[in-house]
């Protein structure tokens, strides 16, 4: 598959100029690769495993996304700082995991700006390699979590956001592609579209957590199962 040979014509003006989307790119992917990191010191992985579950960590969602896509090469693999970034964050949690631990909603604050992110930058993308609206809105939800449903499989975990006991993570992700979608379909999209897509999953996800809102589990069930709400 090819990109639309309007490119991002199709869509509208991008929401941060080339560096600027790679800064935050790079950014988001070291939040996300130091969950991973954090979830094998956990686990008691080796630094070899911790390295793993950061790489699939931040970058698992936009691999897949690309495969899918046809954008091949993806892109972690042809941007050495892409590739790079986990390992940054490995080290520093090798070293300095105890203190990461304790800033750990602080860094649960950047993985949310970075879930914002990534639903809308993973929707435009999609969109522009020709995919309809609605595929493009879930390749874009893919790009946001499926990095930690990857984390979550190798070390043996249920998925998080499969989990009843588990704040909304998927949710907001959805709801910011959606509004992308919506926006192209309607022929409204524009920088600020986008901009406002990526705050309100953000914000989503941070009432999730503030106030812990789950999505529901099925009616007239009967077992009173419960498990302990912690949150990777």
């Amino acid at each position: 598959m090819t990109p639309h040979p309007l490119g991002a014509a199709l869509v509208g003006p991008a929401l941060f100029s080339p560096s600027v989307q790679h800064l935050l790119d790079l950014v988001g992917i070291f939040v996300f690769a130091i969950s991973g990191a954090l979830l094998a010191v956990r686990k008691n992985l080796d630094v070899f495993g911790m390295w793993v579950l950061a790489e699939v960590t931040g970058l698992g969602g936009g691999v897949l996304r690309d495969l899918i896509i046809g954008a091949v090469p993806p892109a972690a693999f042809t941007d050495l700082g892409y590739f790079l970034t986990p390992l940054g964050a490995t080290v520093l949690v090798f070293f300095l995991h105890p203190e990461v631990e304790r800033i750990n909603r602080a860094v649960m604050v950047m993985d949310a700006a970075g879930l914002g992110l990534f639903c809308v930058t993973g929707t435009i993308k999609a969109h522009t390699y020709g995919l309809g609206l609605t595929a493009s809105a879930a390749l874009g939800v893919a790009s946001a979590v499926g990095g930690g449903v990857i984390r979550d499989v190798l070390a043996q975990e249920v998925p998080s956001l499969l989990r009843w006991d588990r704040d909304l993570y998927a949710v907001p992700a959805l709801v910011g592609a959606a509004i992308v979608a919506l926006l192209i379909h309607f022929h409204a999209f524009t920088a600020f579209g986008s901009g406002f897509a990526a705050v309100v999953a953000f914000v989503l996800r941070l009432l999730a957590m503030r106030y812990g809102w789950r999505a529901p589990r099925a009616w007239h069930r009967r077992s009173s199962a419960t498990e302990a709400p912690d949150r990777v």
